[in-house]
């Protein structure tokens, strides 16, 4: 980032907190499997007690996994709704930190001291960042129960047995294990540029140097 003042001065950048990314998958993934966990034991359960093996079985069988999968439905995502905030909350709260800290020191290292002081535009990041945060994580249930009712029910039309049932709902998973540390990733950087954007923004830093991260062999044309 480049400070503007009598001579200008060029300073190292902030990168995004590799430990808040993998904290934040942390405990992602520590909630989506305790969902999977309750919901394979429940559909088991059921599937055991209903196994659709004829026409008129698979009716039945039918009829019980949809009534456990609305029920399931409920309950996770009201557990999500329940946790969702909090989780948020607590990743804003400790990039925002974070990110201020290493501001804060680079300033000094600088020459310069500031009091960093909560703002209207940082309040404007920070309730940004948990709202969109709140809303993709009460999205996970959904996704993942869609797919699991949908994989129940091609089971039950086919006279599947439990073994084949259940790993299909371990892809399923896996899927949204997958997405969840894909959510944990991006959210990390783009959080992270907005808070420091916010912040450099207060203290005055109006311009900065783009450097590509070498995530690619190349930078795509609409960041350069």
């Amino acid at each position: 980032m480049v400070i503007a003042c009598d001579a200008v001065q060029t300073t190292k950048g902030i990168p995004p907190s590799a430990a808040t990314e993998a904290e934040y998958r942390r405990r992602l993934l520590a909630l989506i499997r305790e969902m999977s966990k309750d919901i394979v034991k429940e559909i088991a359960k059921v599937y055991r007690s209903n196994p659709p093996e004829v026409a008129q079985d698979a009716v039945l069988s039918s009829s019980a996994l949809r009534v456990a999968i609305n029920g399931l439905r409920k309950k996770w995502l009201k557990q999500f709704d329940k946790r969702s905030e909090e989780l948020a909350k607590y990743f804003a709260t400790s990039i925002e930190q974070r990110s201020d800290a290493q501001l804060k020191k680079i300033l000094t290292d600088t020459g310069f001291a500031f009091k960093f002081e909560p703002t209207a535009a940082q309040r404007d990041v920070m309730g940004a960042i948990v709202q969109e945060n709140v809303t993709l994580i009460k999205s996970i249930p959904s996704q993942y129960l869609d797919k699991v009712e949908g994989a129940v029910m091609r089971s039950v039309a086919v006279g599947g047995d439990l073994k084949t049932l259940t790993d299909e709902l371990q892809k399923s998973y896996g899927v949204t294990r997958r997405r969840a540390s894909f959510i944990a990733r991006d959210q990390n950087s783009k959080a992270h540029t907005a808070l420091v954007r916010a912040r450099q923004l207060d203290v005055g830093i109006k311009q900065g140097q783009w450097v590509h991260s070498s995530g690619g062999k190349e930078p795509r044309p609409s960041h350069v």
